[in-house]
């Protein structure tokens, strides 16, 4: 069983230009769509998280329903849903305003140590940076590492909500003794390290902990970097319509992919091949691409993909 861990929230997306009567509800939050990614791509998931007993919550919940993941960790409550308000530059990368005060994901309780069975646990976004919440999520993650779960975690930086950024750095950096895979993008890599060549960055963040870094370059494709050097994967070509949930897609994609060829373990990861980590990306790239060609966050089923 893979367990993801975070926030579940309501995009509201613009489906034309200009016009706020125009904007469309849209089931998110970064680790939801990790959940629904690996999911779909017949992973045994189940989410982690507090989700509101509101309207929208009710259709988040019917979503990871539909999608095959389980429930059974989800805890509910009366406290609103977060809203996300995003906008859309020409190349279809997205921007976000957050509306999180009181809601519902921010007071999980912590469930005590996952189901037996548990694997990999996966964590990021909002659920680390809002209060009470990301310590709750913290302790998790140092009990599972602890407990020799794999631990997955992909920060995908909201700066906007951040308050003391060096003091979230130096929380990040405290986190990745226990992180056995951690997955970052070019640019989240840069904020994190506050500039400077990001190789270079990860090659210091591997060096103390995690077995692999996995990068996401945007339209460059995707790379990992293990103590045996750099690995790089192309991009899919594909017409973009938005990225909203493509890096939370590779994340999904990714653990689906470690699940189906048994390598859900930090030894296993640490030992996987140039050749199995080029089809590990070149999976997760694929299922990327397919929901950067639809509008939101939207990952494709298995039948989907024609690469494994």
């Amino acid at each position: 069983m893979i367990v993801v861990a975070g926030e579940a929230l309501v995009d509201l997306v613009p489906v034309t230009d200009g016009e706020l009567a125009d904007l469309a509800p849209r089931l998110g939050g970064g680790p939801y769509n990790v959940a629904v990614a690996a999911g779909r791509l017949e992973a045994p998931v189940s989410f982690l998280s507090r989700v509101s007993t509101d309207l929208f919550g009710e259709k988040l919940v019917e979503r990871l329903h539909a999608s095959g993941v389980s429930t059974d960790l989800v805890q509910r409550g009366p406290e609103p849903t977060t809203l996300a308000v995003v906008g859309l530059a020409d190349d279809g990368s997205a921007r976000y305003s957050f509306y999180t005060e009181g809601t519902a994901d921010r007071l999980v309780d912590d469930p005590g140590p996952l189901p037996e069975g548990t694997r990999a646990v996966s964590f990021g976004t909002l659920s680390l940076v809002l209060e009470p919440g990301a310590t709750t999520y913290e302790n998790v993650l140092c009990r599972e590492a602890e407990r020799g779960v794999l631990t997955v975690l992909d920060p995908n930086i909201r700066a906007g909500l951040i308050p003391d950024p060096d003091a979230y750095r130096r929380r990040f950096r405290a986190w990745l003794p226990d992180v056995g895979l951690l997955k970052v993008s070019v640019e989240d890599a840069k904020w994190l390290a506050e500039d400077g060549d990001v190789i270079e960055i990860a090659g210091e963040w591997l060096r103390q902990g995690p077995a692999a870094v996995v990068l996401t370059k945007g339209g460059d494709g995707l790379a990992v970097l293990t103590p045996e050097g750099l690995t790089e994967v192309p991009p899919t070509k594909v017409d973009v319509v938005d990225t909203i949930g493509a890096g939370d897609t590779v994340q999904g994609a990714l653990l689906a992919w470690l699940h189906h060829h048994d390598a859900l373990s930090i030894e296993k990861v640490r030992a996987l091949t140039t050749n199995e980590w080029t089809r590990a990306l070149t999976y997760a790239g694929a299922a990327a691409a397919i929901t950067c060609s639809r509008a939101g966050a939207e990952p494709p089923f298995a039948s989907e993909l024609t690469v494994d």
